[in-house]
C-alpha cells in the first residue's frame, strides 16, 4: 500500500521579495503556516503537530531573519525528506527592484546593522548567504516585474498543477433591528420578500426548518432574486480574485434575522459550495427572539 506523504512547502529568498504575499496565499489555500521559522525548531514544530489527525499540510518561510546558517537548514530537510514530501520555493529579485520597495516601505533589512544601514550591500551578502538553499529550490520564482496576484496564480500552478482560484466565502444571515455585521464587503437587503412571520403556524420556526424554506420559495419574486444575486456574484468573485482578494463576506439581512435572511443565506451557502471548497454560513440573529 502507497502511504501519502504529509507535505512541507518551504518559503524562502530575498527580503522583499513577497513572502508575506506567499505565506499568506497558502493559509488561504489550507495550509498550516508559519512565518520566521528557525530551522532549529522545524522538526520539533512538526513533531507537535504530528498528533494531529488526518494529512498534514504545513508551510514556513524560512529566510535571513530565521538564520545564518543555511546548510544547517538544508541538513535538516534531509532528515525530514523520509515523511514530508518537500518543495522549496524561492523568491528572487532584482537588486533595484528591491532597492525600490525598501525605500518605499522603509523597512529595515535584517542585515542592515552589518552594512551601516547599505540596503545594497546587504541585499547582496543576503543574495550570497542563500545561495546553497536557492540551489536546492525546487521551484524559483523572480518577482521584480509581477504583481501579487500574478505572484499567487504562480505559487497555484507550479503548487496544485493549474492556476487553482483560491477563495474564501462566508455567507451572514442577519436582523437589520439588531445591527448590520462590520465585517461585511456586501450587505443584501431580502425584507422585499413574503415574511413567514406573518403565517402564525410558521412564526416560531425558522429559515432552517422545511416549512418555511418551501414558503419562501413559493413566490415567484424569492427564486428571482436569488438567481439575480447568483448571478451576480458569480460574476464578481472571479474578479476579486484578480486583484488578490481571497476571502469575500456576503450578508443577507431581514427585518429579525430568522426566516427569509436565513433561507437566503443558506441557498448562497449551497450554490457556492459547488465550485469553492471554503464556503461557511453562519445565522447571527436566528436564536433571537
Amino acid at each position: 500500500m502507497i502511504v501519502e506523504k504529509n507535505e512541507l512547502i518551504v518559503i524562502t529568498g530575498l527580503s522583499g521579495a513577497g513572502k508575506s504575499s506567499a505565506i499568506g496565499f497558502m493559509e488561504d489555500a489550507g495550509y498550516y503556516c508559519i512565518d520566521n521559522m528557525p530551522p532549529a525548531l522545524l522538526s520539533t514544530f512538526l513533531e507537535l503537530i504530528d498528533n494531529r489527525s488526518g494529512k498534514k499540510r504545513v508551510a514556513v518561510v524560512i529566510d535571513a531573519r530565521s538564520t545564518d546558517d543555511f546548510t544547517y537548514l538544508l541538513n535538516v530537510l534531509n532528515t525530514l525528506e523520509e515523511n514530508y514530501d518537500i518543495r522549496v520555493v524561492y523568491l528572487d529579485i532584482k537588486t533595484h527592484v528591491a532597492l525600490k520597495r525598501y525605500t518605499l516601505t522603509r523597512r529595515k533589512h535584517p542585515y542592515a546593522n552589518r552594512f551601516n544601514g547599505d540596503i545594497e550591500s546587504a541585499l547582496l551578502y543576503e543574495k550570497e548567504m542563500l545561495s546553497p538553499l536557492r540551489q536546492r529550490a525546487d521551484h524559483v520564482i523572480d518577482t521584480s516585474d509581477i504583481t501579487e496576484s500574478q505572484l499567487k496564480n504562480r505559487l497555484s500552478e507550479i503548487l496544485f498543477g493549474s492556476e487553482k482560484e483560491i477563495m474564501n466565502i462566508h455567507v451572514i444571515s442577519f436582523g437589520f433591528k439588531h445591527g448590520i455585521p462590520n465585517d461585511a464587503d456586501f450587505v443584501i437587503d431580502v425584507r422585499c420578500l413574503p415574511n413567514p412571520y406573518w403565517v402564525e403556524s410558521l412564526r416560531s420556526k425558522t429559515g432552517l426548518d422545511e416549512e418555511v424554506k418551501k414558503y419562501i420559495f413559493s413566490f415567484d419574486e424569492s427564486n428571482q432574486l436569488l438567481e439575480k444575486l447568483i448571478d451576480m456574484l458569480d460574476f464578481l468573485n472571479p474578479l476579486y480574485i484578480k486583484e488578490g482578494k481571497s476571502q469575500i463576506v456576503f450578508a443577507v439581512g431581514c427585518t429579525g434575522g430568522n426566516h427569509r435572511s436565513v433561507a437566503i443565506a443558506e441557498a448562497l451557502k449551497e450554490h457556492f459550495a459547488k465550485r469553492w471548497t471554503n464556503v461557511s454560513v453562519n445565522h447571527r440573529d436566528i436564536n433571537r427572539n
